[in-house]
């Protein structure tokens, strides 16, 4: 099995697909390596392009947002992205570019091993869950793959469009949030008091 410096390094080189003609910087991922909650999003998009992080735009500082109401934060989970360079005006990755990408995410979850996987949006979700997974239908609910627990949340950058969404994500933090205290509840931030 490669290392985390090998795989990384194979994913700056790759040149799989066309949108490495036009990324600035490929997005590997972010946060723990050793994280046991591991969330993926569909793939970066300006400002991670040009920062080389993923959500780290208006999206991002929601997810972070997000993060905390549930006690968490980009350091003890992990971020990654379908595929990890920018798609043009941020559309929807096309099925080339996953299958291209997808290898790299699959190694990096091999890497992590992690007890809990979280979709961001439709996209990963289609992917990671079921191509035929309807986010409106479907968010919150839970799914075991090889014992690995996988749900699926709206994207926050859905939220940002259509903020109605939010109470429903609430209860989706909050059951994840179950979720991690009976699998992993080492993963949570000390409380300061």
């Amino acid at each position: 099995m490669v290392t985390w410096e090998e795989l990384e390094g194979q994913c700056q080189q790759c040149k799989n697909c066309p949108l490495a003609e036009t990324r600035t910087h490929v997005v590997f991922g972010v946060g723990s390596r050793q994280a046991d909650v591991l969330f993926i999003g569909e793939g970066p998009g300006e400002q991670e392009d040009l920062q080389g992080e993923p959500f780290v735009g208006p999206a991002g500082k929601l997810l972070d947002l997000m993060l905390s109401v549930i006690d968490l934060d980009r350091s003890n989970v992990y971020i990654a992205n379908i595929v990890k360079c920018r798609p043009p005006r941020n559309r929807d990755p096309l099925h080339t570019e996953q299958d291209a990408c997808i290898g790299y995410l699959r190694a990096q979850t091999a890497l992590l091993r992690p007890k809990i996987i979280v979709c961001l949006g439709r996209i990963a979700a289609m992917r990671i869950i079921d191509k035929d997974f309807r986010i409106t239908r479907q968010h919150g609910q839970w799914f075991d793959r090889a014992g690995v627990q996988i749900t699926a949340i709206y994207h926050p950058s859905a939220l940002l469009r259509d903020p109605e969404k939010r109470p429903e994500t609430f209860v989706d933090l909050k059951g994840l949030q179950e979720k991690i205290r009976q699998l992993c509840p080492d993963t949570f931030l000390p409380h300061p008091w």
